[in-house]
Order: structure tokens, then sequence, then C-alpha cells
């Protein structure tokens, strides 16, 4: 077992005040252990899976599957073909959040979509109307435009814009914005990837500074009645229930909505719903989620809505997705 640095350390006395809960904590992440592939179906294979499958989760949705460790999805044909994502079981569980949102959604912005999961997940999910994924860094959108057209998502847009001029193109539109913020990684090291200066405190410090200035601008997108879905893979308070009460007290039009089905997972850190899914637990790396309303009362603007799934349309006919 590798020596835990004195930041891990620290940061595991800062989460849990019990001994052997910051061992574990530490443990799984300095000496990490496999975790169980997972896959998002996102359309019924030609017949039936062989997958070895692992029980599902009380919450789990049922387009979801656990498969057994052995199983390597991302070498089976179907896979190349579409017919399955596959993702960590914690994004997963992150992007359950949006579950909490009852009716369906005409439009959904995925502010930080690349590669491309949550989007997936959240089409796969909600089926809205329309689908219109953002991805900042150019080098990345690639991947994010060869997922969605592997898995066959349509209509769907791709932007590649600051999300500041998200805000100022797309103002009160959609009906659920999600924001899976950009973060220190601190989770990856529990999938035995290495992650420099994760604990640093500048390092902490600068992700949630960027956290917020993307969720101001992102606020401005939701639609009066919207809703606002944020998660992390970073473990550190400071990028999760700090960046969560700042929000709310910036922008108090927003609520912080219970989700039911992840109460189990409350997180103690916060007395607002926000959810955590520790790496001890052995279900995924991590992750802290949270599904927020925009209680502003009014209508969202339906005709920049067609607008931009016209513009989506016309992408996706004419191949410049």
């Amino acid at each position: 077992m590798k020596s835990p640095s004195n930041l891990l350390r620290k940061l595991s006395r800062k989460l849990f005040a019990d001994v052997d809960t910051q061992a574990s904590f530490i443990e799984a992440l300095v000496q990490p252990r496999p975790l169980h592939p997972c896959i998002l179906w996102m359309r019924s294979p030609p017949q039936a899976s062989t997958f070895g499958v692992q029980p599902p989760l009380d919450w789990q949705p049922d387009f979801v599957e656990r498969l057994d460790l052995e199983a390597e999805p991302g070498r089976h044909p179907w896979h190349d073909q579409g017919f399955f994502y596959c993702l960590d079981f914690s994004s997963v569980f992150a992007a359950s959040v949006v579950l909490g949102v009852r009716e369906k959604p005409a439009l959904v912005l995925d502010v930080c979509a690349a590669p491309g999961g949550k989007s997936l997940f959240v089409w796969r999910a909600l089926a809205p109307r329309l689908l219109l994924c953002n991805e900042t860094i150019g080098k990345r959108v690639g991947m994010l435009v060869g997922n969605l057209k592997r898995c066959s998502v349509q209509p769907v847009g791709v932007l590649n814009l600051d999300p500041e001029a998200v805000a100022q193109v797309a103002s009160q539109v959609a009906d659920l914005v999600i924001v899976d913020a950009p973060c220190t990684g601190q989770s990856l090291l529990a999938k035995g990837k290495a992650v420099p200066g994760c604990f640093h405190p500048v390092t902490i410090n600068q992700n949630a500074n960027r956290q917020k200035r993307i969720l101001a601008n992102a606020a401005a997108v939701v639609a009066p009645g919207g809703f606002l879905a944020y998660m992390t893979c970073a473990f550190s308070p400071q990028e999760n229930e700090q960046v969560l009460g700042w929000f709310l007290r910036q922008f108090p039009q927003f609520q912080a909505q219970p989700v039911p089905h992840l109460q189990a997972y409350q997180s103690h850190l916060s007395d607002l719903p926000c959810y955590r899914m520790w790496p001890q637990l052995g279900l995924g790396a991590g992750a802290f989620t949270a599904l927020l309303k925009n209680t502003t009362l009014g209508d969202a603007l339906t005709w920049h809505q067609e607008t931009l799934l016209q513009l989506c349309r016309w992408q996706s006919e004419n191949g410049e997705m």
C-alpha cells in the first residue's frame, strides 16, 4: 500500500470524524480495487446480452447495468455499433439526479458535455425534444460528436463556446441545464490514475472559482421553472457543498431540491439536499450531485427553443453535427 500524502490525510479528517472511515477512504484512493464495468443501454441489442450482470441497486435505472468484473464491454462489437455506452457507475449516480425532474423537458443543455456520458444518460432517461451539448475545450469536441453519432442521438446540437457566450445566445431557454463541473478530479485516484496536485489548496481553490463562474452563466440559461443539475467527481467540500452554498446565496431564485431515490446518499457535510457516492463503498470512483430549481415565475422562451431545434435538425441532415 502506498503511503498517503499529508494533504490526503488532512482531507480525510475534514471529511470524516470516524478514524476507521478515514482509513477506508484513504485506502480506496491509494490502493484502488477493480470497479465493476457499467454500461448505459442506448437501444435494444439484436439478441439477448451474454454479459454477466450484478444485481441492480433499488434506484438504478433499468437501462443501466453493472457487469461482472471480468467483462470487457468496450471490446464488444455492440459498443462500436452504439447499442451501449460505457461509463463509471459514479457517473450514473451523479446523472441520476435528473430523475428528480418529473416533467419531460423540451430542451436540455449540457454545458460541459465531453465526452458525453451525462448527455447520453439524460437523452435516454428523459427523451427531451432537443439536446444541446456544449464543450469549451476544442480538442474534446471531436470525441463528444463521435459518441453522440455512434449512439444515434437526434436531434442534437453541439456548441464549442465559453459558458458566458452560451448564456448570451441561450438565455432563459433550457428546461434542464447540466453542469458536470471541471474539478480537481480527485476520484480518478480510485480508478488507479495519477492526478498530481489534486489535493493542493491552490488547485482546489482555482477549480472552485472556475465552477462558480460556470454555474453563474448556467443560471442565466435556465428557464423559469426549469432545473439546474450540478455535479463533480471531486471530494473536497470547497468544490462541492461550499460552491452549492455560494450559488444559492448569489442566486436566491434557485432552490435545492430533494431527490428521494438518493436520500440514502445525503451528504453529511451539508443540511442542503445534495448527495455523495464515496469510493470506499466499492460502487464507483466517487461523485457529488445536486438538483436546483429556478423558482422564477414565467415561461421558457419557446420561440428560441424552436430556432435551436431547426438549427440542430439542419446540422443532422447535412452531417455537420
